[in-house]
């Protein structure tokens, strides 16, 4: 069990986060943002799969078959896709499906990616890390393709332009 060190590093991700929000424009969802990791259901479990370079909810996931901390995690905030997730009613071929997010919640995912990155990779962390993790998983994700298609710009502009146009763009553009 390793209670301070995970508390450590969610709150580093989570001041991460507010801190990005803030930049911007997004002052509400930067101070409640990942706040569900601090209830017993996600902190416990990030207790005792601390690592320090990944996230605890996948080494619950090896250990179980599911991560019950991510169930739970997924379905209180709105800036994962996960939590977009929907019967489709038009859609007769694929039952469940991507919804499309509000764009409030894909610029919190994008802060959320880049937090995220910096958390884990430390020093070793460039403003290409988030789209390479994005791009990693995207050919399994079950997202909107018009929310695909937003974050993917997104973390292009941060990857070839940085962190300062990114957050421009967020807040004058998007």
């Amino acid at each position: 069990m390793h209670p301070w060190l995970h508390f450590k590093t969610i709150t580093r991700h989570k001041l991460l986060v507010m801190h990005y929000c803030f930049q911007a424009g997004l002052y509400k969802q930067g101070l409640l943002h990942d706040l569900s990791k601090y209830e017993p259901v996600e902190f416990l479990v990030g207790c005792k799969y601390y690592q320090g370079d990944r996230s605890p909810n996948n080494a619950e996931r090896e250990d179980k078959g599911y991560s019950a901390a991510w169930l739970h995690h997924k379905g209180r905030n709105k800036h994962h896709f996960e939590y977009w997730i929907d019967y489709q009613i038009d859609d007769k071929d694929h039952a469940m499906g991507g919804m499309r997010m509000p764009k409030k919640y894909v610029a919190e995912m994008l802060v959320d990616r880049i937090a995220a990155s910096k958390v884990y990779n430390k020093e070793k962390y460039t403003q290409h890390d988030p789209l390479i993790y994005f791009l990693k998983g995207k050919s399994h994700y079950l997202m909107h393709p018009e929310t695909m298609k937003e974050i993917e710009h997104l973390l292009r502009i941060l990857d070839e332009k940085g962190e300062d146009a990114c957050f421009w763009y967020t807040r004058n553009v998007y």
